[in-house]
């Protein structure tokens, strides 16, 4: 369904002409409906009467009662109707900045649109909070159960986990259950995740918790796991930063990316000559002795080739300074048999 049809400023200019000049002058102001869209504070408006803050409110909750009982109001009840066949033709359930974007980009106009809101009976608001962001429905029964999956949905995901668009899509459809057909749609599931204040999307499409440094990105570090991760193998720290700057569009040089890459040695681990894997891929700290000592101690004896072979799956290193590091005869002993132990 497209904008409705009617114009949001000639609507409420037509509604505010029932009311006494200093109630209209209120809500102007209360509501941004005059020629600058500034909301104006209850302090503000009260300065400018003389009256305090309290005063003012119930100014504005007489004028919004005295509108809806007026004439006028029941002559325009058809454009109310209208504006709640669009709002449910977007979802339902909305983020109040999601349905105030889809009539309009003008803020002005906005502002409007948002005074029908809280006219219409057929819109109940629900006001932000820890979870969630302020948002409006036009169905109990739908916005409890969008609110239940979002919560479920929150509940299953832990702090470190990022998956794809798709992957969020099927969690949340599985947590919803069944809906009206008139609702099955991406577009719809996708206003309905914005609700959430506890889940978020980073820019590469990837949803996860949005407290998580994988959506709330702070600094270098993080934009390093991301590409890094969506290269899916070890990279070098210059490529990572030339990554980081063409992808996100943020200034890394590689000397500051490589000392940020040293530092986080909870994610990263230098496998190669500036090369840098991450640790969730199975990758340990420290240097090929290290790597050598920790399969011997895993695997037991092993024959050369077979040693050699798993410590390059942990380390771009060449084969001959693996063989280097088997010379240490403090740490490890080969036998007749060519077989590797720890001493």
């Amino acid at each position: 369904m497209k904008n409705p049809a009617f114009k949001p400023k000639q609507t409420t200019k037509k509604l505010l002409a029932v009311l006494p000049e200093r109630a209209a002058h209120v809500l102007v102001g209360r509501f941004g409906l005059g020629a600058e869209p500034e909301k104006k504070t209850l302090e503000s408006i009260g300065k400018k009467y003389g009256i305090t803050r309290e005063r003012v409110r119930q100014i504005e909750n007489f004028a919004l009662h005295t509108i809806k009982k007026s004439a006028a109001y029941t002559s325009e009840s058809h454009l109310f109707d209208e504006l709640k066949d669009y709002f449910v033709s977007l979802g339902a359930v909305l983020t109040e900045e999601d349905f105030l974007n889809a009539v309009s980009k003008d803020k002005s106009t906005q502002n409007h649109a948002h005074f029908l809101l809280v006219l219409g009976d057929a819109f109940l608001r629900d006001k932000e909070d820890e979870q969630f962001r302020v948002r409006w429905s036009v169905d109990k029964g739908l916005s409890a159960q969008v609110h239940k999956a979002l919560e479920a949905l929150y509940q299953g995901l832990a702090a470190k986990d990022l998956i794809s668009e798709n992957e969020m899509l099927a969690a949340f459809k599985k947590r919803l259950g069944t809906i009206p057909a008139a609702y099955d749609s991406n577009e719809i599931f996708f206003k309905w995740l914005r609700l959430s204040k506890t889940i978020g999307r980073n820019q590469l499409g990837e949803w996860g918790l949005a407290a998580s440094p994988n959506i709330k990105i702070r600094g270098i570090r993080d934009y390093a796991y991301l590409v890094i991760r969506r290269h899916g193998s070890p990279l070098h720290f210059a490529e990572v930063a030339k990554l980081i700057t063409n992808v996100f569009g943020r200034p890394s040089h590689p000397a500051t990316c490589h000392n940020e890459l040293i530092k986080d040695k909870e994610r990263f681990v230098l496998v190669g000559r500036g090369l840098y894997g991450l640790a969730e891929w199975g990758y340990t700290d420290g240097v090929v002795k290290d790597v050598i000592i920790d399969i011997l101690k895993k695997h037991g004896a092993l024959k050369r080739e077979e040693l050699v072979s798993k410590v390059l799956k942990e380390r771009h290193v060449k084969e001959n300074t693996v063989l280097v590091n088997l010379q240490n005869k403090k740490y490890f002993k080969r036998d007749e048999g060519g077989i590797y132990t720890l001493v």
